[in-house]
């Protein structure tokens, strides 16, 4: 799966308030030492985690970026400098990896992705990762909180979820389960998981993400329930209309090796 850059662009700035930044003491505590950090960033899109997070880890580092997308890898390849970072770029499968693809990792990473993935996925990935610190930020949890609220607020979250639990070219996509099955395979890997909340704040300062983030949700409501479609367009007219504010829950996930 693909998403426009003008999209990963939009919700870039909400995407960086969001992250729960109390996971990097832990996760610089262990990666302390290993010079240069090796970062795998999977499903990259336009580079905006390395852009967070190269900074916040600090000394020289090499990142190899992963995404599906040519037109995304020349983008965050190119947006991904400065003083001691070097890049490359990788085309291909993400859920297809495996352990003798991360030789020599210091930290597997990712933004907004695990929620596209198969729980068969999940395993594979914490299998590849084993004894290799990870950091999965903004994953789906399947729940908002608009203001002020109306009583068609549930079913079209009902309905959103159900969409990201979709089955695609036959792969059932773990939309908001995607933490707690991560979790759990993960721990089996032999890790330390550690779980923060991270949810986007949006309203009127960010209306153009607003409206975009709502107009999407809705129609992927829509696409799984088409009953909600009588109600829809009605229904986001009042919504932009409003100053509405909206509170976008996602998790974050810390994976650390445990201690010999």
């Amino acid at each position: 799966m693909s998403f426009a850059p003008e999209w990963l662009a939009l919700r870039e700035r909400a995407d960086a308030e969001a992250r729960a930044v109390d996971l990097l003491d832990p996760l610089r505590e262990t990666l302390l030492n290993r010079t240069p950090l090796v970062v795998r960033d999977l499903g990259c899109g336009t580079g905006s985690m390395g852009r967070w997070l190269a900074g916040r880890l600090g000394g020289p580092q090499h990142w190899v970026l992963h995404d599906l997308d040519p037109r995304l890898l020349e983008l965050a390849g190119a947006s991904m400098t400065g003083a001691g970072v070097t890049v490359e770029t990788r085309e291909g499968d993400l859920t297809a990896l495996r352990a003798d693809d991360l030789v020599g990792t210091s930290l597997v990473t990712a933004s907004a992705l695990l929620d596209l993935f198969t729980s068969e996925e999940v395993d594979r990935l914490a299998r590849a990762c084993a004894g290799v610190p990870v950091l999965f930020t903004l994953s789906v949890a399947g729940r908002v909180e608009l203001d002020p609220a109306e009583s068609l607020d549930v079913e079209f979250q009902d309905a959103f979820n159900a969409h990201q639990r979709r089955v695609v070219d036959g792969r059932r996509l773990l939309g908001p389960d995607a933490v707690t099955a991560a979790v759990a395979a993960f721990e089996r890997s032999g890790a330390e998981v550690i779980t923060r909340p991270s949810p986007w704040r949006l309203g009127p300062d960010q209306a153009a993400l607003t409206g975009e983030w709502l107009r999407g949700w809705v129609a992927a409501a829509v696409e799984h329930e088409p009953g909600l479609a009588d109600e829809a367009p009605a229904y986001l007219r009042r919504r932009l209309d409003a100053d509405l504010t909206a509170v976008v829950h996602h998790t974050d996930l810390l994976a650390l090796p445990r201690a010999a």
